[in-house]
């Protein structure tokens, strides 16, 4: 049995959807660009925001991405990340594994976000510690972010594995020596995991 769990936030613990979408769409239209429709933006939950952004408006140059980037953190403080909600069976989850498992998140996220979510939504009392990225951007890569946790709390990258949704997330875990389950409840989907090589897939949290 692995001791150490590194749990993805995004599309793996909660359903970030609205508040993710809705703060792109305000960025770009406060700087003066035509969000495109809120369906056609899934895709945009999981990689760092910055990646986002340029993908969104391919002509901005580094220090435009830096504005919308603002711009979208404008809105995501106070109002975009209590527009999430935590997926069923989730907890029960987390309890069942906090029994045998010590559990850290590894997110994208700034950490100084992801912290205010997971008092928020309850979920921090399930975990050692939460890791994310700096607000420079500084280990938005999942695979340096893992890397981070790993030689932090100085895991064996065989006694760990990473739950996620994204490619991100397991190509993260590839780079770093370590087992990867992805979950299909998310943004990703099974292709996109099974590309990644994913060593497990799951549809549903109670599976897990």
């Amino acid at each position: 049995m692995k001791n150490y769990i590194l749990w993805d936030l995004d599309g793996t613990l909660t359903d970030s959807k609205e508040g993710i979408i809705r703060c792109i769409q305000y960025a770009l239209e406060t700087f003066g660009l035509t969000p495109p429709p809120y369906e056609s933006l899934s895709w945009c939950i999981g990689p760092p925001i910055n990646e986002t952004f340029k993908r969104l408006a391919p002509m901005a140059t580094e220090e435009e991405v830096l504005k919308l980037v603002a711009l979208y953190r404008e809105r995501f403080a106070p109002i975009g990340l209590y527009e999430n909600r935590v997926y069923p069976f989730i907890v029960d989850i987390l309890l069942e594994m906090k029994e045998t498992r010590k559990q850290f998140l590894a997110t994208s996220k700034p950490h100084i976000f992801a912290n205010r979510i997971m008092v928020h939504f309850e979920l921090s009392t399930y975990f050692q510690r939460i890791f994310g990225s700096e607000l420079s951007g500084v280990r938005s890569n999942k695979a340096e972010l893992i890397k981070y946790i790993l030689d932090q709390e100085q895991i064996s990258p065989d006694n760990v594995f990473m739950i996620g949704d994204r490619k991100h997330d397991i190509i993260g875990a590839k780079a770093n020596g370590i087992a990867s389950l992805g979950v299909t409840w998310g943004y990703g989907g099974r292709p996109e995991l099974q590309e990644a090589g994913a060593d497990h897939i799951f549809d549903a949290p109670q599976d897990l």
